[in-house]
């Protein structure tokens, strides 16, 4: 017996299919083929409620009674038996399962469950998807998403088509789940499952490669007499099984209606928020229906950012399905970039809100009568009351307990609030339990070794990088990579008025390094256009290794003599090192000073912090075997396919990532994670003065403080502290020294130095600044409350 598996998309036109597979059912029966009723009539859900993990409460198993585990369990038990009372019933060719919500099974977890549920009934299982292009489906997943309760504005996610890795950018987005307060992973969050290789590769990861067919989704074919034809392809039926009555083609929500909706969700949250009341869904949506209003629906070419996004993606994608044709992914017209729709007729959510407020009063009280001990089960633990004489903060910050510091009780948003509380029994809570090595007792320095001599012909172990404005901090740099076996490097610059250009200049006619002017560049951004053009250069041709890192950070081997030869000795058969970042804070230095960045800043992130993103984002080091035809940002791209099996990626501890990485991402997950051999030391702050100038860089008068603070609580982690960079102090300051003897590139160090100084008391001048400045300083958060913070931080943006 064959199992096929329909696992939607949502928005494609699952819910018709399914409803011709139920009036076909015994017709289908009488062919051999079982389409069930035990896991639901038409959709499946039950078959979805089954196999999500315990804390993956989403809107139908809260609506349907299924948010306690036990309850979830005696649901899986039941479904597992009826399912196979049924096929030992029927002993059909054929199962066919249909559930739109399984596409948004993002945890290979559930997607294991849900194996060992079906593998019982047969090991050959196929999946089968329907996909659209993806602004199109994003236009009607939003209003979709808005009208179970979503807040978020579509601009955030218009925003993640900039990001590398599309997917796990999007489940960033999903924030903690908190049924009562009307937060789900599948209403609030992005639908990271666009990317549709990155769902083909989730999927086989667990069901096996090429189990996987995509399919067009054609909307005048699904809701057409040839409906039945769809299903004949898709589940491989050789006899008619007659034509499907037309259905009316479903169209999409206004947006007026959609921006209504938003709104109103929007208050209503915060309402919840404070756990004083409960709104159950039906409620909801009526409130939503009532305030409904007609007109045209969200442009999809106003979304063009997302179809530029997965324009290369999906070119990819139709070689690998021949089911798919370009058309499918032809994006809509361009039209001007997506705004908020006006709600029209003076509308204001608020009124609505206090028009509602009885109804929900009332509907607490009932739910509270049925639901309550399921309910009290999913609640996060209630922070206990401020004393009036708190006790005084413990010795070692992150060892604090799991409560609220004084500090953080006055600046934590009640979302963030709730963050920490729900992290204290969540396997994302941070830790430094990572890893074999103990930071604080490696202090013994590295040798130095002496540069090396290459071939004719050969440009070795090369970083190509980009700066703007960042003299003070090139030498070191500099000095720093020659000395642990970086052989060359190309550097662009552009817009630069500190004397980072001269700096470069005088070490390019050093013979240190080739310094490019970037000022002219083209298309989207400096970097990418930079990168873009390194591809033509001798230096990188002829590279061994390629690294792309910025001025801010710094790879510490920590293995051997701290050397890359002696990573590369421990990673013999490696194309491919994600170097992932170790996020050091500003560590109590106020003052720019002309003092070594490794030196001066080391206190930083505990090892294990996979919230938020930025913590473990990766850059890439790789062999220039041609296996990739783009350098980005923080990986290369675009692999040739005849590459696809000599490529090997390994982590920070030399493991193998391949399978995870090959094709995309830039950060590493819970399972790819290390640090042992190699980490990237991201000093992304330094002191307090070099973050107002990074803040005001670009800005000719004014900042936005809120985002400046909001990048220094993401960014500042001071509470764990790691030596091992200091090993190579001596032969830094040797290689340093050596250079710095040079009294044109010293004249120009110094110069660019009292730029800088001159830019900080300059800012500290600005009433603006001055506040960023002082709030900054402020700031002193335990490792759990900082990412509760950026958690909340990510959600209100």
């Amino acid at each position: 017996m064959r199992i096929y598996l329909h696992i939607g998309l949502e928005q494609v036109g699952a819910d018709w299919l399914q409803k011709v597979l139920d009036d076909k059912r015994e017709q289908l029966r009488g062919k051999g083929i079982l389409f069930p009723r035990a896991p639901g009539a038409k959709n499946h859900t039950r078959l979805y409620m089954a196999v999500t993990d315990p804390d993956h409460v989403d809107p139908l198993r809260f609506n349907r009674g299924f948010i306690a585990a036990d309850k979830q369990k005696m649901l899986r038990e039941k479904l597992a038996e009826d399912l196979a009372r049924d096929v030992a019933q029927y002993k059909p060719d054929t199962l066919i399962l249909s559930t739109s919500q399984l596409c948004t099974l993002h945890r290979e977890s559930e997607l294991e469950q849900l194996h060992d549920l079906l593998e019982p009934l047969s090991p050959d299982i196929r999946i089968i998807a329907h996909v659209d292009e993806q602004a199109r489906l994003l236009a009607r997943h939003y209003g979709a998403q808005v009208m179970e309760g979503r807040a978020a504005p579509l601009t955030r996610d218009l925003a993640l088509a900039g990001d590398d890795n599309w997917w796990e950018a999007c489940l960033d987005t999903c924030g903690p789940i908190d049924p009562a307060a009307g937060l789900f992973e599948e209403t609030q969050g992005a639908p990271y499952w666009l990317d549709y290789p990155a769902l083909v590769r989730h999927w086989e990861s667990v069901f096996g490669s090429g189990t996987v067919t995509l399919r067009p989704y054609d909307a005048d074919r699904f809701y057409g007499a040839e409906a039945t034809e769809e299903l004949r392809e898709m589940f491989d039926i050789s006899d008619t099984i007659g034509r499907a009555v037309p259905a009316r083609r479903p169209t999409d929500f206004p947006a007026a209606w959609v921006a209504r909706g938003r709104q109103l969700n929007d208050l209503l949250l915060t309402v919840l928020a404070g756990r004083k009341y409960i709104l159950p869904r039906p409620l909801w949506r009526s409130f939503l229906n009532e305030i409904s209003l007609d007109g045209p629906a969200i442009d999809a070419g106003a979304l063009r950012v997302v179809s530029d996004h997965f324009a290369d993606i999906n070119a990819d994608l139709i070689a690998d399905h021949p089911t798919l044709a370009p058309s499918v992914f032809a994006a809509d017209p361009g039209a001007d970039p997506w705004t908020e729709c006006d709600p029209g007729m003076g509308y204001r959510a608020s009124q609505y809100l206090l028009a509602f407020l009885f109804r929900i009063q009332k509907a607490t009280r009932e739910e509270r009568k049925t639901k309550g001990a399921d309910l009290a089960r999913m609640q996060p633990p209630i922070r206990a009351e401020k004393s009036a004489q708190p006790a005084p903060p413990p010795p070692e910050r992150h060892r604090a307990p799991n409560t609220l510091s004084p500090a953080a009780q006055k600046i934590l948003p009640p979302l963030a609030v709730k963050n920490f509380e729900m992290l204290q029994t969540s396997s994302f809570k941070p830790h430094n339990k990572l890893g074999a090595v103990n930071e604080e007792e490696l202090a013994a320095a590295y040798d130095a070794v002496p540069m090396r001599t290459l071939p004719d012909g050969h440009s070795g172990n090369v970083i190509v990088g980009c700066m703007k404005n960042e003299a003070p901090y090139i030498v070191e740099w500099i000095a720093y990579h020659r000395a642990m076996g970086v052989d060359n490097f190309l550097i662009y610059t552009n817009d630069c008025t500190d004397g980072t250009s001269e700096i470069l200049d005088r070490l390019q006619d050093m013979g240190i390094l080739q310094h490019r002017n970037n000022d002219n560049w083209k298309g989207n951004s400096p970097q990418q256009y930079a990168l873009n053009q390194a591809l033509k250069e001798p230096v990188i041709k002829n590279a061994d290794w390629i690294i792309h890192i910025d001025v801010d950070e710094f790879m510490n081997v920590r293995c051997g003599n701290g050397t890359l030869q002696d990573f590369f000795d421990a990673v013999p058969d490696a194309t491919n090192v994600a170097m992932t970042w170790r996020l050091f804070g500003h560590n109590g230095v106020t003052r720019l000073a002309d003092e070594f960045v490794i030196d001066q800043f080391d206190t930083c992130a505990p090892k294990f912090c996979p919230k938020p993103h930025t913590v473990w984002g990766f850059k890439t080091m790789f062999r220039n075997i041609g296996a990739y035809e783009k350098i980005s940002c923080h990986r290369p791209n675009k692999l040739d396919q005849g590459f696809k099996n000599k490529v090997k990626w390994v982590n920070g501890s030399g493991r193998d990532m391949t399978g995870e990485a090959a094709e995309n991402g830039w950060r590493s997950s819970k399972k790819s994670i290390g640090y042992d051999l190699l980490q990237l030391n991201h000093y992304a702050l330094r002191s307090a003065e070099s973050f107002l100038i990074k803040r005001q860089r670009g800005r000719a008068l004014h900042v936005d403080r809120s985002i400046g603070i909001n990048y220094w609580i993401r960014m500042d982690w001071s509470d764990w502290r790691d030596i091992t960079i200091k090993r190579n102090l001596p032969r830094l300051r040797a290689e340093y020294d050596r250079l710095m003897a040079d009294d044109q590139l010293r004249y120009w160090h110094n110069k660019g130095l009292a730029w800088h100084r001159s830019k900080a008391d300059e800012l500290h001048g600005m009433e603006e600044f001055r506040e960023l400045y002082e709030q900054a300083l402020k700031i002193d958060l335990t490792e759990t409350e900082r990412v509760a913070y950026a958690l909340a931080l990510d959600l209100e943006s």
